[in-house]
């Protein structure tokens, strides 16, 4: 069991003729993920790396099923391409594009609340699944295995460089990851970390969850009153980024729009306090999750991984 992805995922990648969604579209076919189809307007009839491509969703679901989408269209048409995925019964849409007006990514946000479709970015580096050879993204690039491996561990990033090294940080310990999720570095995005949380709970297969936070948002102060309230029951490696950010004149943007400390709030030693006084487990380097997830899955450790090859019938439809 994973959250949100797996065997039963079937992508549609809009915006799939770019230059980046077609060499990532290689990648995740290679990796073994279920593609439906592409769409980009006006390309209809083309096929990148064997993968056909649509004018429009409807006419890509005509010619088959689809439950995600993998969205790689310019800032401006990102609230369209989102708009016109949930219109036509998408569950999960993962936003890849970055830059997306504030006020877009704020409609993207409400019209998936009502629709109960779950939204994952702006601004992500994607999410994977190593145990049903499952990804959506660039996460992993062409060299999965180096970073991602099957196992026990759930990972939450809010860096999307970030998301695979901390993953590696899980491999190192000896461990392997259930579902590693970038969740995006804007200040306004689908699916919080405290979401995820949620749905981590409810995974049998997830033992521990690890998370890399950065400055900025109440998103890990939200998720500490998650776990204060018995929301989250299981152990939470966490790790915040940015601690001499707090030395630097408020409200400077450090990398990503939501690393930014306003008004007191968003500081790192502060979010560190919350989650460290709810029980999670604070690395206080990004390496001290090693030791930390040793500590609290002693006696758990996994038996050598065996990644599957990916079977020849999940390369295209």
């Amino acid at each position: 069991m994973t959250i949100l992805i797996d065997q039963h995922t079937r992508v549609l990648v809009q915006g799939i003729t770019g230059r980046e969604a077609s060499m990532v579209t290689r990648y995740i076919v290679e990796y073994g993920t279920q593609v439906a189809g592409g769409v980009t307007p006006g390309k209809g009839g083309q096929t990148v790396h064997g993968v056909p491509v649509f004018d429009t969703v409807s006419a890509l679901l005509q010619h088959g099923p689809a439950n995600t989408a993998l969205v790689y269209v310019p800032p401006g048409a990102v609230l369209d391409a989102v708009r016109e995925a949930i219109e036509n019964g998408i569950r999960l849409v993962v936003i890849i594009t970055e830059n997306v007006p504030q006020h877009d990514a704020m409609k993207i946000h409400r019209i998936s609340r009502q629709a109960g479709v779950t939204v994952i970015g702006p601004n992500s580096v994607g999410m994977i699944s190593p145990a049903h050879r499952v990804k959506l993204g660039a996460i992993g690039g062409d060299n999965v295995a180096r970073c991602f491996v099957p196992g026990s561990v759930g990972v939450i990033s809010r860096s999307g460089g970030m998301t695979a090294e901390t993953a590696w940080m899980v491999k190192k310990a000896g461990f392997g990851v259930s579902t590693c999720i970038s969740v995006g570095g804007d200040p306004i995005i689908g699916t919080a970390p405290v979401d995820l949380l949620k749905l981590f709970q409810q995974d049998n297969d997830t033992e521990a969850v690890v998370m890399f936070a950065e400055p900025g948002t109440s998103f890990e102060e939200d998720a500490a009153d998650f776990i204060q309230g018995g929301g989250f029951t299981k152990p939470l490696v966490a790790f915040v980024a940015g601690k001499f950010t707090e030395r630097m004149p408020e409200g400077t943007v450090f990398g990503h729009a939501a690393a930014i400390i306003s008004k007191g709030m968003g500081k790192p030693s502060t979010k560190m306090k919350r989650l460290a006084d709810a029980g999670a487990l604070i690395a206080q380097s990004h390496d001290d999750i090693i030791r930390l997830l040793q500590q609290c899955l002693r006696g758990k450790r996994n038996e050598p991984v065996r990644i599957p090859a990916p079977k020849q019938d999940h390369l295209r439809v």
